[in-house]
């Protein structure tokens, strides 16, 4: 429960009440906050789950529309438009492919860090909780 905190009994508390004391402000934070730290999964089930990938672009299309343009301007030099064009769009695709894979892997870190954050947020406001319940209670909480 309090295992960044310090607390201190400034009225004599006896153990027995200080350990009633500690179990009923856990509760209460508990209720107060959503998060319980003995069991910290389960207020994520009401967060959002993760979202699914949504490609800002179609990748794979650009990159072979473009690859298909340059190659057949390097085709015409050569002497075959369509080899090129074709060879470019197959470049261009996979170029595509890997940005689309880029993409999708940087999402999916954005949104670990976010439910990282979520968790941290939630811890704290439960501490803020608990300290307020004790210190209410006669204890200096540190």
């Amino acid at each position: 429960m309090a295992q960044d905190m310090f607390i201190y009994p400034t009225k004599g508390q006896s153990q027995e009440k200080q350990d009633k004391d500690r179990y009923e402000c856990h509760t209460w934070a508990v209720k107060q906050t959503g998060f319980d730290p003995s069991n910290p999964q389960a207020g994520i089930a009401n967060a959002p789950g993760p979202q699914p990938y949504q490609s800002s672009q179609p990748h794979v299309l650009k990159g072979a529309g473009r690859g298909a343009a340059l190659g057949a301007v390097g085709g015409a030099i050569t002497g075959n438009a369509g080899k090129g064009a074709a060879a470019g769009a197959a470049m261009g695709g996979l170029a595509g492919g890997f940005k689309r894979r880029d993409e999708k892997v940087n999402q999916a870190n954005q949104q670990q860090v976010s439910a990282q954050s979520a968790q941290q947020s939630r811890h704290t406001a439960y501490q803020r909780a608990v300290a307020a319940c004790l210190e209410g209670r006669g204890y200096t909480v540190k």
